[in-house]
């Protein structure tokens, strides 16, 4: 059976699912859809850190240690930056720094940053559609004890530690839509969600008006999977940020998260004595084990993914 699939992903968890579905037996059906609102200037470039993740990830050149940029890199740069005073806490090796040079290069131009995208996934080997959600600027913004930070600041240079007090998007509103990606929502037949942040990340991408509707009134099944495990996150701040929010940490504030929007939630087994609660909700469960360590788990959960749509097609049919 063939089927067409979409893929909202934000950086590391999303990148694992990504890496997942393509090298299972559905790869050459994929599409992604990347989270942009973690792009910032740094050095005078302009960096866009959760395509990059799955750019170098999907083609498989990523550090597999640190789960974000290129394998075998080296810092010189960085360094000479650092000896002439600048600040670098933002940490880019030199091999990554090409990749920044020439986005921000072809941005001068005037080409647009989905076509800028497309053109380093494919120069890179990447043979599946990456798309973004607009071509317009949309940041995260939290507003924290040490006041309004963009989200690398957060991250990386404060480490998550301060207190979060509101997280916007900032020129999501007004942002306009991809025809891309309103393309390829219409045309998919299972939309998944992939284990990111569902605040940051895949909240990022549906924070565009236009990106949300054509979700919610795609005739795709929808389903998502929980990157949060026995009330912990895998990596990064999802819990903090569910908590900052006042929303459970947890699958079931996972779902709530969703509600209206999917479908089906995957959920870890260890998760289980939620669901009756998620399906409370008006969303189906499954539960198997979501931890993905290596490439073998990563093809089994997204081999499980599929086998939930297509049961739900035999159960129709």
């Amino acid at each position: 059976m063939s089927f067409s699939i979409l893929l909202l992903a934000g950086g590391v968890g999303g990148a694992k699912m990504a890496e997942g579905l393509l090298h299972g037996p559905f790869g050459e059906n994929l599409s992604i859809l990347g989270n942009i609102a973690d792009d910032q200037e740094i050095h005078g470039l302009w960096v866009s850190p959760d395509i990059d993740t799955l750019t170098y990830t999907l083609t498989d050149r990523i550090d597999k240690q640190k789960g974000w940029g290129l394998k075998d890199e080296s810092n010189r740069t960085l360094d000479a930056l650092n000896t002439l005073g600048e600040d670098t806490w933002m940490y880019l090796g030199d091999q990554d720094f090409a990749t920044h040079i020439y986005r921000t290069d072809k941005r001068k131009k005037g080409i647009r940053p989905s076509v800028i995208a497309g053109d380093i996934a494919r120069n890179l080997g990447l043979k599946i559609p990456l798309l973004l959600p607009t071509d317009d600027i949309v940041q995260t913004r939290l507003n924290t004890d040490l006041g309004w930070l963009d989200f690398q600041s957060y991250f990386v240079r404060y480490q998550c530690q301060p207190e979060i007090k509101e997280i916007v998007f900032s020129g999501a509103e007004n942002a306009t839509a991809t025809t891309e990606s309103l393309a390829a929502i219409a045309a998919a037949d299972l939309i998944i969600f992939a284990p990111s942040n569902p605040i940051v990340s895949i909240g990022a991408i549906l924070a565009v008006p236009q990106i949300k509707q054509a979700i919610s009134n795609a005739s795709a099944y929808k389903m998502a999977i929980s990157p949060i495990i026995a009330g912990k996150t895998v990596k990064g701040p999802a819990d903090k940020m569910l908590k900052a929010l006042d929303i459970r940490c947890d699958a079931l504030g996972v779902a709530h998260c969703y509600q209206g929007l999917i479908d089906l939630l995957v959920i870890d087994e260890r998760d289980s004595s939620l669901a009756n609660a998620i399906e409370a909700l008006g969303i189906a469960t499954a539960q198997t084990d979501t931890m993905m360590t290596d490439r073998s788990d990563k093809v089994r959960l997204a081999n499980f993914v599929t086998e939930q749509y297509l049961q739900t097609q035999q159960v129709m049919s």
